[in-house]
């Protein structure tokens, strides 16, 4: 249970730090307007997926190359600025939760507006 507590406070601190990262020390243009969604870390600290969301979705294979390309830089900045016996590798994985959410909405508000058409 306490290693729980520990990955999670850790996960917390990659997200809010490879934000800073992204936004302060990358130099490229596509991965400056990234948002960390979420890290998820390995119970053995070896590998930490890096989930992210994109405001240009045409632009998402260049970004995800991108960040991919500059994790090992990131990776280095991390353990300079994180704590940790050993800094995991990091995977940069799209998020696709914020485009089902929006999807689900939108099946909601489809439902709601052929109610309340049907009741008039």
């Amino acid at each position: 249970m306490m290693a729980n507590i520990k990955i999670e406070r850790l996960n917390h601190a990659f997200q809010e730090e490879i934000s800073m990262i992204l936004m302060t020390e990358i130099k490229d243009e596509d991965i400056r307007f990234v948002t960390i969604t979420g890290v998820d870390t390995s119970s053995d600290l070896s590998f930490a997926k890096v989930y992210f969301t994109v405001l240009d979705k045409e632009k998402l294979s260049s970004t995800l190359e991108a960040l991919n390309g500059a994790s090992s830089f990131i990776r280095t900045k991390l353990a300079e600025r994180v704590e940790v016996r050993h800094t995991p590798e990091l995977k940069f994985i799209y998020d696709t939760s914020i485009d089902y959410g929006n999807h689900i909405e939108k099946i909601i508000d489809e439902i709601n507006q052929k109610e309340s058409s049907s009741c008039e």
